[in-house]
């Protein structure tokens, strides 16, 4: 049983994460982390801002105190007590303390999906009600090939956008092209 707990504690996992630090800090948790080797994401989105008379814009967190890394446990678990606005997301219901980790899979195509779109939209899992699930897709072309997902059907708009999901995290619609679609059989 030792066996099988050192081999978890060895084993690169993305880790879900929170940053208590304010949102007009010096320096993120994301920025701390990666400058330190880590491999880091944190979902992203461009804000305007009057800075000094002046607007600028500025890449922002979308959600401030959420990000992930991917790392060992026992590594990360180091830097984790020495900084105190650094905390493990857990999940109830797990054992005591287990820390919440995302699948590589699930975590590598929902990068993919948002470096592939200019302007990717995030949704938190309660703001999808089942009325904006449209049909089963699959990708066939593209940066996304292979691809499969459900359509997101918003009201008036004329783009299609992809779902695609970090299960119980966050959600990103991203936009796709009808000519690299085919309808999944549902």
């Amino acid at each position: 049983m030792k066996e099988a707990d050192s081999i978890q504690e060895d084993s690169l996992r993305w880790f879900f994460l929170r940053d208590l630090k304010r949102p007009n800090a010096k320096e993120h948790a994301f920025q701390m982390l990666s400058r330190n080797g880590f491999e880091v994401f944190t979902p992203m989105k461009i804000e305007t801002r009057n800075v000094g008379g002046k607007r600028v814009r500025l890449v922002l967190p979308y959600i401030n105190d959420m990000l992930f890394v991917h790392s060992q446990k026992n590594v990360l678990d180091e830097i984790i007590a020495k900084t105190p606005t650094l905390q493990y997301r857990y999940v109830t219901g797990r054992k005591y303390c287990e820390p919440l980790t995302i699948r590589d899979e699930d975590m590598e195509k929902f990068i993919a999906a948002v470096k592939s779109s200019d302007k990717p939209r995030y949704y938190l899992p309660q703001e999808i009600t089942s009325g904006m699930r449209g049909r089963w897709i699959r990708i066939i072309d593209g940066p996304m090939a292979g691809y499969e997902g459900q359509l997101l059907s918003v009201k008036g708009s004329r783009k299609k956008r992809l779902i695609v999901e970090i299960p119980g995290c966050i959600a990103v619609a991203v936009e796709i092209t009808s000519d690299c679609i085919e309808v999944v059989n549902e």
